[in-house]
């Protein structure tokens, strides 16, 4: 009877049952727990699932699901498998855990501005300011990262013009000279003032503390003085902030030397993206690239600096020269004959302004340098 009883003991508390695990024989003791007999035998190589951000980030390696099973071919959580003994015959699949993502909430949030920006012209200002729209965001409860769910409210883009300028009622053109004031001004000063002609002047920020005098002159001749910014630094590489400051600094300079504070700029090189714009397009009026280049930077003689202006000028043309960053006799020596040879052929010469002053599409407080950002308006994060 003895034998009897511990035979029945075994059979029913210590036999081994077989089962199948990924297409393979085990054996497991009776009355084990489907999660315990997957546990004690590593997973079965499965690996873990990773926890992630709900932009898809890994918060953690092991933080999901720990791993997958079907048993009879009905798949189960592991939370199932806690309350399942393992039954003789069974089947399982082991695999890998599923990744699971954190938990979020919702938000709306202000939806800012882009930038849209047009090409092919020499004067670009803010034609549409930007205005803030909403949107829906899902914020991540442990990362605190969010994506954007849906917009609420479109948001207004910021539009920036490119435009030649086509004066109506005469023929007009523009001389204007960068990098100064230099040594060279004073000569070319005299020389408009001579021929009754006026100019812009692209002035740096950085040359009025040596020669802030002649900005002051060519201000009281009647002439425009802008802003070439402060360093002739190439602004795509300037930060937001260090580029508000180039262009501020050199406001600041012109400003104490001159007293007047200019709106408008050339940015060296001409390099004024649609991110420069997003960034400090409401501290300038425009920016004024130009139609004729002289290359005088290249000193290919006097004759060649006249002819490069007198064989290109048209009624609205903007002229690229220079009166500072080198050597600039050539060009003192080129502009009698330029001014003679323009007046000649019919162009009355005119300041920039002037010059947009006569075409319509151009806004009065963009000619007047006198642009403000509207209240409601706001500029893009670029």
């Amino acid at each position: 009877m003895l034998g009897v009883a511990l035979f029945s003991c075994y059979w029913t508390m210590l036999r081994p049952l077989n089962v199948q695990v990924n297409g393979k024989d085990v054996q497991v003791r009776v009355g084990t727990s489907a999660a315990e007999f997957i546990r004690n035998n590593d997973y079965f190589g499965a690996k873990a699932g990773r926890k992630l951000s709900i932009g898809g980030n890994v918060i953690s390696e092991d933080g999901g699901t720990r791993y997958s099973v079907a048993l009879d071919g009905n798949q189960k959580t592991p939370q199932d498998m806690e309350g399942v003994n393992v039954v003789d015959g069974s089947s399982f699949v082991v695999s890998d855990g599923t990744d699971v993502t954190e938990g979020s909430t919702e938000k709306t949030v202000p939806l800012a501005p882009a930038v849209q920006m047009e090409s092919g012209g020499a004067v670009q200002f803010v034609s549409q300011w930007g205005r803030a729209g909403k949107k829906v965001v899902t914020v991540g409860d442990e990362s605190g990262e969010e994506v954007d769910k849906e917009v609420v409210d479109p948001a207004q883009d910021m539009v920036i013009a490119s435009r030649n300028v086509k004066p109506a009622g005469g023929k007009y053109i523009a001389l204007t000279f960068d990098d100064g004031p230099s040594g060279y001004t004073p000569d070319i000063l005299k020389i408009l003032k001579d021929k009754g002609v006026k100019a812009t002047f692209y002035n740096l920020g950085s040359q009025e503390a040596n020669y802030g005098k002649y900005a002051k002159q060519l201000v009281e001749d009647g002439h425009e003085l802008a802003s070439h910014t402060n360093a002739h630094q190439y602004l795509p590489n300037l930060d937001a902030n260090a580029l508000r400051a180039e262009i501020s600094s050199a406001a600041d300079a012109l400003e104490s030397a001159a007293g007047v504070r200019p709106q408008m700029i050339r940015a060296p090189y001409g390099a004024f993206t649609s991110t420069e714009w997003g960034r400090a397009g409401d501290i300038i009026s425009c920016n004024v690239l130009w139609n004729i280049d002289t290359l005088d930077w290249k000193r290919p003689g006097a004759d060649a600096i006249k002819a490069a202006v007198l064989n290109n000028a048209f009624n609205g043309a903007i002229v690229l020269m220079h009166d500072g960053g080198g050597n600039r006799q050539q060009d003192v020596e080129a502009l009698p004959g330029i001014i003679d040879g323009l007046k000649a052929a019919g162009y009355e010469l005119v300041t920039v302004s002037e010059l947009l002053s006569h075409d319509e599409q151009f806004p009065k407080e963009v000619v007047e340098g006198t642009v403000t950002m509207p209240k409601d308006a706001q500029l893009p994060q670029v």
